[in-house]
């Protein structure tokens, strides 16, 4: 019988030396003579242990990890074939604590398939949503995702159960689906990991979202940096296509819609929702002003919906187990799980999803481990470059969308970045406003020019220049972006900056500068 050992394709494990171990091992089971076939996998989130490879064995799959080329000879001659023990071998993947205490809904398949494979797919509940989104009528499909509670995973939380009911209700004789795969915030890799280790997920999703609208063209709208992603999900469209998941007729249905993917070009802004279709348009990526919202003239002035890659993603366990099974996870009116990313300066880097609700102290002392240093954690940031820091005082704020901004924090595309205590805030803070200034679109003053003055306020008080002074021009100037930029790139920026203003005080007193004695 011939064994199936799995080597993550995952843009992450391939930067720690993935292909290396793939090439080295192909070698030695050709070598050898070994019945055993090689599958490229998608990254199973226990990033410090990447590369991590598995075994299928009669009991249950076994991991082991990190491996490095050299590694190879030694596995088999460990017994790997047959799951065999080794200084490297971390057991039975699915008793791995980190993955033991997770709920996957949006991530069941990520790590588990060959991402390629759609008849892999299928056996593992894959197309189940889409076949019943296809037996009903739009307004039950909305319906369905209204009553889940699902809101955008990108970032605002807005509940996509009704901007798909406005495309739905808005005529027009052609209308978008628009999924925003342009992920650029610190410390986030959720959607990447989805259209590397399950993109046909993502399609899944897309095609039960044109049906419910009326939409019969999407676009996939994905970062230059993304290079594994965007060779994937192209893969994958034309796989799709060849089995009429896609086409004239999804699934043998009267239903028509089409996928495209586009490649953005390293701006950081055109994960702003209008920049997008701007870019998309072929236009400079600028931020349009609102109203008209994309939803009533939108992608070529069409209806059109913008959703991000998990809260597409999300759809199909939605439509396959129904909204009451998937609002049953969460708390308040966050519904459902988030895929929570966990970087920085942490042990346990890596994809955790789980229901809304955990603390934050659980996220980074629990499941992160604490900082990889070793030392005390000072600071976290949730929600990429435009997130607050939370200090160590906060650490019981459960992770639910009510509950950050009450304290003045958002969860973002729930990306998580540690940092112990020799963080500087105040560098932290001015990189914030150097960010926004680098990242500017340039259509509004207090984004384009709020961000540059920061900078240099910062600097200020970072040489003990009128420290106080300048601490009271640089909050002036906060509140100005935060209220008067277009969109969220200067409205958010205020966040990190105001957030280490106001827990880290000490950062911002730095010793004034002394007169060299003559």
């Amino acid at each position: 019988m011939t064994v199936k050992i799995f080597v993550p394709k995952d843009a992450a494990a391939l930067a720690l030396g993935a292909e290396r171990v793939a090439k080295a091992l192909a070698g030695e089971i050709e070598a050898r003579g070994i019945d055993a076939t090689i599958v490229r996998n998608g990254s199973r989130g226990l990033h410090w242990l990447e590369p991590m490879i598995e075994v299928e064995t009669p009991e249950g799959r076994i991991a082991y990890g990190p491996v490095k080329a050299s590694d190879v000879a030694s596995l088999l001659d460990a017994g790997l074939a047959t799951g065999g023990n080794h200084a490297l071998c971390l057991g039975k993947t699915e008793e791995l604590p980190f993955l033991k205490s997770q709920t996957r809904l949006t991530f069941a398949r990520c790590g588990i398939v060959d991402p390629l494979s759609l008849s892999d797919y299928r056996a593992h509940d894959g197309l189940k949503g889409l076949e019943r989104a296809v037996t009903l009528t739009p307004a039950d499909i909305v319906a369905h995702v209204t009553e889940s509670g699902l809101r955008g995973r990108g970032g605002a939380g807005f509940p996509t159960g009704i901007k798909w009911k406005t495309v739905l209700d808005t005529p027009g004789a052609r209308k978008y689906i628009v999924c925003n795969a342009d992920e650029g915030d610190s410390g986030t890799f959720a959607d990447r990991m989805i259209m590397e280790g399950d993109p046909f997920v993502l399609i899944e999703g897309m095609a039960i979202a044109g049906i419910a609208t009326g939409a019969t063209k999407g676009f996939v709208y994905i970062r230059s940096e993304y290079p594994h992603a965007i060779a994937t999900m192209t893969q994958a469209v034309e796989i799709a296509h060849r089995a009429g998941v896609l086409g004239t007729s999804v699934l043998g249905s009267a239903n028509a819609f089409d996928i495209e993917i586009r490649t953005g070009a390293g701006a950081y802004v055109c994960g702003e929702e209008t920049a997008l279709l701007n870019s998309l348009e072929g236009k400079r990526g600028i931020v349009r002003a609102k109203p008209p919202l994309p939803a009533h003239k939108g992608l070529f002035d069409c209806p059109t919906v913008i959703n991000n890659v998990i809260s597409l993603a999300s759809v199909p366990i939605i439509l396959d187990k129904g909204p009451v099974y998937y609002k049953d996870f969460g708390m308040g009116r966050s519904r459902g799980t988030i895929p929570i990313q966990i970087a920085g300066n942490v042990k346990h880097r890596g994809l955790y999803e789980a229901a809304f609700g955990l603390t934050l102290g659980q996220i980074v002392d629990d499941i992160g481990g604490g900082t990889a240093s070793g030392r005390p954690v000072k600071a976290v940031q949730v929600g990429g470059p435009l997130g607050a820091y939370f200090p160590r005082a906060l650490f019981d704020t459960p992770f639910d969308y009510e509950a950050f901004a009450a304290k003045d924090g958002l969860i973002g595309h729930a990306g998580i970045v540690v940092f112990d205590d020799t963080a500087d805030m105040l560098k932290q803070a001015r990189f914030a406003m150097e960010f926004c200034a680098v990242e500017s679109c340039g259509k509004c003053t207090p984004c384009r020019i709020g961000s540059a003055r920061g900078v240099e306020v910062a600097d200020k008080i970072a040489q003990g220049i009128e420290p106080e002074k300048n601490r009271e021009l640089l909050a002036d100037l906060c509140n100005t972006m935060k209220f008067g930029s277009l969109c969220a790139l200067g409205g958010f920026t205020p966040y990190p900056v105001m957030s280490a203003m106001t827990h880290f005080p000490d950062d911002f007193s730095p010793a004034p500068m002394v007169e060299a004695a003559e």
